[in-house]
């Protein structure tokens, strides 16, 4: 293939040539290692992209609770949460041209419909924990926002892919002629789902590699078009408009046992913190100790109360498994909540509806009181 990208080295001129990829596996796991190469800058320059790679093979069912049926490439967020599909192919590989489209269209109808998120979640946040690495932290980074709200991220989407803003991606080392034309018809029809494909040649002079991607099939038009709703402003929420959320989605009893746990939980824990979600609200009961900061549980306006198991599997002394299963046998003391044990390794929820009796929200605090002192046993 011809040349065309010169790199100096010292005083030396190392002419790279353009190579195929030997295999799509070797593409795959360089989008694996490095997602930036998805080129954020060219898919919005006012608001270039950042991502966060979830998972590689990530499986798709085609009904509720099937077997998988597909697999995608690669289901990275963006910044603002909107689930990307990204299916890759080398240009020699002859479905590049028809079938691939075709692929892609049925993995973007069922993820919206059957894309299981929170198992994603889980597998995510264990790998994450594996690297020595905070999932939170992560989010953090990617929003550029310390304060980032963690679980309505997370919400948020899952409100994106119930909505269908979802982004569908083509990679490939060249991007043929018929699919840039595919893509661009698709990508001004479909809303809001945006179509895109990133061609990411692939250059090699000596031991030295140079990849180039680019974006094509985005039109000015179809820019133009999703512009406004191609991000969602977040939203800082307070106990007024918490509790009101609530109230509107759920009922007033809901609103009202929230009431009294953030009423008792700001004497108890060191902060209470609402956070920013755009579509959900949520609130985190924080409490600091020896450098570590403890999130038994958030509550959210979905009108639920999410007991953070998963978190706490690496804080001691809840990563061992036998205090955590203590917290789960304390909660299922309280009349209305059933937790199996499985639940341990995961953020089950428990509607607020089930502490609205006196005597259940009397034992939430009990229970809460006991974790907080068996957290503080870690102090020096």
């Amino acid at each position: 293939m011809s040349g065309g990208v010169f790199l100096m080295r010292g005083e030396d001129l190392v002419e790279m040539i353009e190579q195929p990829y030997e295999l799509e596996d070797h593409l795959q796991g360089l989008i694996e290692r490095h997602p930036n190469l998805l080129a954020g800058d060219q898919v919005n320059p006012d608001a270039p992209r950042r991502w966060l790679m979830l998972t590689r093979e990530a499986g798709l069912a085609s009904e509720d609770g099937g077997p998988d049926r597909w697999s995608v490439d690669h289901l990275l967020l963006d910044q603002d949460a909107i689930p990307t599909l990204v299916e890759v192919k080398r240009s020699s590989n002859t479905q590049i041209r028809r079938e691939v489209v075709g692929q892609m269209l049925d993995y973007a109808a069922n993820a919206v419909t059957y894309l299981n998120l929170d198992a994603l979640r889980d597998r995510y946040e264990e790998a994450i924990r594996a690297k020595g690495l905070e999932p939170e932290d992560e989010i953090a980074a990617l929003v550029n926002d310390e304060g980032a709200d963690y679980n309505g991220f997370w919400e948020r989407a899952k409100a994106n892919l119930r909505a269908g803003r979802i982004r569908l991606v083509f990679v490939a080392d060249k991007i043929p002629t018929e699919l840039e034309r595919v893509v661009e018809f698709l990508n001004e029809q479909m809303s809001p789902a945006d179509v895109l494909a990133v061609e990411i040649r692939q250059y090699i002079g000596g031991d030295e590699q140079v990849l180039t991607p680019r974006v094509r099939g985005q039109t000015a038009e179809a820019r133009q078009k999703k512009s406004p709703g191609g991000s969602r402003v977040s939203r800082q929420w307070e106990e007024q408009s918490f509790l009101e959320e609530i109230g509107r989605r759920v009922g007033q009893v809901e609103a009202e046992v929230a009431r009294a746990i953030l009423e008792w939980s700001r004497e108890h824990f060191s902060r209470v913190a609402f956070g920013k979600g755009a579509v959900e609200g949520t609130v985190a009961l924080s409490l600091d100790v020896a450098g570590s900061v403890y999130r038994p549980i958030y509550l959210g306006t979905s009108g639920s109360v999410e007991v953070t198991f998963l978190q706490l599997s690496s804080q001691p002394p809840f990563d061992q498994d036998s205090k955590r299963l203590e917290l789960l046998r304390k909660l299922n003391e309280i009349s209305g909540v059933d937790l199996p044990e499985s639940a341990v390794t995961r953020r089950p929820r428990i509607p607020l509806a089930t502490f609205a009796p006196p005597e259940a929200l009397a034992k939430l605090f009990e229970v809460i009181e006991w974790f907080l002192a068996e957290a503080r046993t870690t102090e020096p």
